[in-house]
């Protein structure tokens, strides 16, 4: 089968097509042949080799999502998943491929309505966004920051707080025409990417997408109280000592937290999971599909979020 591999980490020409062979599904698993692949923040950290201590090798194929129809079971699966449409979750790799393995507890069936490049848009990126939320102790009324919030994640949060009743939903991106389609989504107050644009506005909660250097800056606009959820580094890791941004402020009691979907159980992913493709099928959520690439393209894919061009998620097409 066909595959993109990681040939040399750095820059997007180091991702290459290569030929591999094709999967077969052990216990518990299922294959799909795959018709989408979600695109995400965390295959271009991978992929420039930033993301340190997990053991990644060149060679490696990226991506973590995929939809598909299930072609072949492994030991102990049902085989009515045979011929059914999936969301698949492939671990931390494997998903830019023509066939992908997934765990039968990792596959999240599709509902009428619902297209495989939909499916890989909101597959992972709406739990986050709902957890994240959670994770920062988000209620109706409050007001929201989110900071990067053109990506897959942000474009949830926005819509998930819309949702939910918000009091003022702020949002960072980086041109008025962002800000105008985050608006038509639920934002209330557009700020550029440093956070200017409400002078004095503080915030509840903020969801950080990006960290990198100017993460500090962002416990600032937090309001006594406030919490400040980190969810990504696509910008980087932020600085040694930022903590000393909150001990400065020690009695407005700010706090800050990172979140990781891995701390969920996954029945509980599952749930939400198949809750938000329902809601997109009834129109109530909109993916947001920046574009269609063939698989061959992954580097052109890569190349255009380095560049910082896309809004929502680019998906691939074997």
């Amino acid at each position: 089968m066909k595959v993109v591999i990681i040939r040399e980490f750095g820059a997007p020409d180091g991702l290459a097509v290569a030929e591999a062979p094709a999967p077969e599904p052990a216990a518990g698993q299922l294959l799909v042949q795959v018709e989408a692949i979600g695109v995400g923040g965390v295959d271009a950290v991978i992929r420039r080799g930033t993301l340190g201590g997990y053991g990644f090798r060149e060679g490696i194929v990226p991506g973590s999502e995929v939809a598909g129809t299930v072609v072949a079971v492994g030991e102990g699966v049902d085989a009515s998943w045979r011929g059914r449409g999936v969301w698949a979750f492939t671990g931390v790799g494997g998903a830019y491929a023509e066939l992908a393995v997934a765990r039968i507890e990792d596959v999240t069936p599709l509902p009428d309505g619902l297209s495989p490049v939909d499916a890989v848009t909101l597959g992972s990126a709406g739990p986050v966004a709902h957890f994240a939320l959670a994770h920062a102790r988000f209620a109706p009324g409050e007001s929201l920051l989110v900071r990067g919030a053109g990506g897959s994640i942000g474009i949830m949060a926005v819509q998930l707080a819309a949702r939910d009743r918000a009091g003022v939903i702020a949002v960072t991106t980086s041109s008025p025409e962002r800000g105008k389609r985050l608006a038509e989504l639920g934002a209330t107050v557009v700020l550029d990417r440093t956070g200017e644009g409400a002078p004095g506005a503080e915030f509840d909660a903020v969801l950080d997408v990006i960290g990198g250097p100017a993460l500090p800056s962002f416990l600032d606009r937090l309001a006594d109280n406030g919490r400040l959820v980190a969810v990504g580094v696509v910008g980087g890791h932020p600085p040694a000592d930022f903590g000393m941004t909150l001990m400065r402020s020690f009695q407005r009691s700010r706090s800050f937290a990172t979140f990781s979907l891995n701390t969920v159980p996954v029945g509980e992913r599952n749930r939400v999971r198949s809750g938000q493709f329902a809601a997109a099928a009834r129109g109530e959520l909109r993916p947001v599909v920046h574009d269609v690439l063939r698989l061959d393209d992954a580097g052109e894919a890569h190349r255009r979020m380095d560049a910082g061009e896309v809004f929502g998620r680019i998906v691939l097409t074997p």
